[in-house]
Formats: structure tokens, C-alpha cells, sequence
């Protein structure tokens, strides 16, 4: 009972919000160490469970060639391609990305996309763009830009979740088909838990897909709302028009003015000249 002291080392680490990565590494070296182990299998221990799971490091990979991609304009490249797109708004465009990323799960790949690979360098790029144009062009507020990300996140998530369990040979529908037959003795097929999940995926297209639609009209109140609070967009525009217009009447006013008086003047010292 004493080794799941380390346990108690994880959750207080996750509460006071410390690194994970040193959290768990701490509770391993104090798990080993009340288990008796020394200081070498314990290294040992952290060497057989990295080499176990290497794919885990997968992103040490994945990262530079995405910062690579960016440094030569990808991100540039997906808004000129939305840009192009005048009908696709941000929600449509997401509720696109929602279906093929359920497809391409369903078929197991689910690795064609995630947060890393597709959804910072390029669909977040692309659904801000979408809602650039709506707004005429201008940059968004910080507030509704991360919405949109976050947005642009969630459709990701919610197509792979409901996505992969409809493909027959993803890691969960093996576990339950094997748990079951082993326990209640029975011979449940892989195939017939992937086709009862279809149902569950397209009524989790249909809510969240709903749910992206509903977005747009929530991102344009949401500007004209922080327009209206902020004097910017058309209405800040406008006013600057306005004053610019009022002032140049005011200084050519004020030129008239000025060289009414100066005729005056000289016609009046022409007519004393003639007097005399």
C-alpha cells in the first residue's frame, strides 16, 4: 500500500498545476523508491517503458517539419486558398473539416490529422480567414480569434472520437471484443460493435455540425458587439469620414473669410486712393 504513495504525488502535482512531465517522472523515482528498487533499476524501469512506447516521441518529428512548413508561408498559402472560397463561411467550412475528419477516422486514419498536424497550421488559418472576410476584411479580436480556434479544435476532436470506434480494427473495439469473449465466453465480432457505432457518429455530425452552423451568427454578434464597444469597423469609418469632411469645410470657410477681407482691403484703399 505504501508504493501507491506515488499516486497521492501525481494528483497533488496536477492540482498545484506543475510540469507533467516532472510530475510524473517524480512520483516514478518515488514509487520505486518506497518499492525497495535501486537507483539502477529504477533507470532501468524508465528505460524499458521509453523504448515500449516510442511512438510517444513521435512529435519530436512531427514539430519541426510543421515549423518548417509555416516559416515558408503555409499558413499564408490556406487563407489566399479560403479567401478564394466567398461562400464558405467559418462554420461551414468547420462543419467540411468535421465530416472528412470522421471519414478518414472511420477508415483508420487517425493520424491524417490532429491539433499539431493540420489543425494549428492550417484549419485554424483557414476558418480565421473565413471570418475575416465576413468582417470586411479587418483582423479579428483576440476574444473571437481564439473561439475560432478553439472551434476549429473541437470539430478535430469530435470527428476523430466519434470517427475511429467505426473502424473494426481501432485498439478499443479489440479490447471490448476481447474482454467480452474471454470473460462471458462468448464470440462477440469486431465488425458488429464498428457498425453500431455509425448511428452514434452521424447523430454526433448532426449535433455538433448544428452546433457550427449556430457559429457564425454567434462570431458576428460577437464583433459587432465588441465594434459597438471598442468606435471600430464601419461605424469608427464613418465618424472619421465625417469629421474629416466637417474640418476641410471649417478651413476652406476660413479661407474665404480671409480673402474676402483682403479684396475688401485693397478695394478700399484703391477708392481712398482716387478720393485724394
Amino acid at each position: 500500500m505504501v508504493v501507491l504513495l506515488g499516486v497521492v504525488v501525481v494528483v497533488l502535482g496536477f492540482a498545484t498545476r506543475r510540469n507533467p512531465l516532472l510530475v510524473v517522472g517524480v512520483a516514478g523515482i518515488a514509487t520505486g523508491l518506497l518499492g525497495e528498487l535501486s537507483p539502477a533499476e529504477i533507470l532501468r524501469a524508465f528505460g524499458d517503458g521509453f523504448a515500449s512506447s516510442r511512438s510517444v516521441t513521435i512529435f519530436a518529428i512531427t514539430l519541426p517539419v510543421i515549423g518548417l512548413l509555416e516559416r515558408n508561408g503555409l499558413q499564408q498559402q490556406a487563407r489566399t486558398l479560403i479567401g478564394k472560397l466567398g461562400g464558405l463561411t467559418t462554420g461551414r467550412f468547420l462543419m467540411l473539416y468535421l465530416a472528412l475528419r470522421q471519414l478518414t477516422a472511420a477508415f483508420g486514419l487517425q493520424s491524417i490529422g490532429g491539433p499539431a498536424q493540420s489543425v494549428r497550421p492550417m484549419i485554424a488559418p483557414m476558418a480565421e480567414a473565413a471570418a475575416e472576410r465576413r468582417n470586411g476584411g479587418r483582423p479579428l479580436p483576440e476574444p473571437v480569434r481564439e473561439k475560432v480556434r478553439s472551434h476549429s479544435s473541437g470539430a478535430d476532436t469530435v470527428g476523430l472520437f466519434f470517427g475511429e470506434d467505426c473502424f473494426l480494427a481501432i485498439g478499443s473495439i479489440l479490447l471490448i471484443t476481447g474482454f467480452v469473449n474471454s470473460t462471458y465466453d462468448t464470440h462477440l465480432e469486431p465488425l458488429s460493435l464498428a457498425l453500431w457505432a455509425v448511428p452514434t457518429a452521424v447523430c454526433a455530425f448532426l449535433v455538433h455540425g448544428a452546433r457550427l452552423l449556430r457559429l457564425d451568427g454567434t462570431l458576428e454578434r460577437e464583433l459587432a458587439a465588441y465594434e459597438a464597444a471598442h468606435g471600430t469597423g464601419n461605424g469608427a469609418g464613418h465618424a472619421a469620414r465625417d469629421a474629416a469632411r466637417i474640418s476641410l469645410t471649417k478651413d476652406a470657410a476660413t479661407r474665404t473669410g480671409t480673402d474676402t477681407g483682403r479684396g475688401a482691403d485693397r478695394a478700399s484703399g484703391t477708392t481712398g486712393e482716387g478720393a485724394e
